[in-house]
């Protein structure tokens, strides 16, 4: 591992990460609160970004996991989405959406960095919920960042499959940073079940992709997430891992590396 790299959190899914010159901009959402309609359902947003799209300055790519929930792609982010050079998500999102480009699970595209280099990002699998709920809640994707002089950078997008969390710890066995969404999602559409990651679940996650770090997101501002910061400090904390996790409020920024 060489360089750092650090992580800015905007609120929600959206971080800010800067590695090798490269700034990457995950599932962006800068709407104000307030509620917004996703089919039958209502989602309820409390806490407006940290930052606006303008404040966080020049974006050289976009990692979507997906475009088709407002708590991760909203209006304000569709907006964002216009002259970044490169935005990456689900083919699906390609077809819906002009300029994307969409890639398969472990597809490979290659940014340029601004000294000269190049950061890979890999698509990787990601499930929206259990087993056999894809129909209802669409298809996502996560990805790997990586480069011989970096850290490398998983960022699970709306994961809820520990599954697909042993298929990237196969894949990529040395993840220096995990970016793992949680919040233990939930909505009327699939009823009890969770559409992500569950504080424990997040915690075995880590554990089995042995990340030093570990960047919790998509656990704050939206009233569908069930499980905020203090529930996954008491997760990594009982399975002892608390010295991994780094639970960055809207607005915090840390350097790791």
């Amino acid at each position: 591992m060489g360089s750092s790299i650090s992580f800015t959190a905007v609120g929600g899914p959206t971080l800010l990460i800067e590695l090798g010159g490269t700034r990457l901009l995950t599932d962006p959402t800068f709407d104000p609160p307030g509620t917004y309609p996703l089919g039958t359902r209502t989602l309820v947003k409390t806490a407006p970004p940290a930052f606006s799209r303008a404040e966080l300055g020049v974006v050289d790519a976009v990692l979507l996991s997906h475009d088709q929930h407002p708590d991760n792609l909203d209006t304000a982010g569709r907006e964002a989405l216009e002259g970044v050079p490169l935005v990456l998500s689900t083919p699906v999102a390609a077809a819906r959406l002009p300029g994307v480009k969409g890639l398969a699970p472990w597809e490979e595209v290659l940014v340029p960095r601004p000294d000269g280099g190049d950061v890979r990002v890999t698509a990787t699998p990601a499930q929206h919920g259990p087993d056999g709920t894809e129909g209802l809640t669409g298809p996502v994707t996560g990805f790997v960042v990586s480069a011989a002089d970096l850290p490398t950078v998983y960022v699970s997008g709306d994961n809820a499959s520990m599954h697909v969390v042993d298929q990237v710890a196969g894949r990529f066995p040395e993840i220096d940073v995990a970016v793992l969404f949680a919040g233990a999602a939930q909505t009327p559409l699939l009823g009890e079940a969770y559409l992500t990651l569950t504080s424990a679940e997040a915690a075995e996650a880590a554990r089995r992709l042995g990340a030093r770090w570990v960047i919790p997101a998509h656990f704050n501002s939206w009233a569908h997430y069930r499980e905020g910061a203090d529930r996954l400090r008491t997760a990594f904390a009982d399975a002892k891992l608390s010295d991994r996790v780094v639970l960055l409020a809207p607005g915090e920024r840390i350097t790791v590396g």
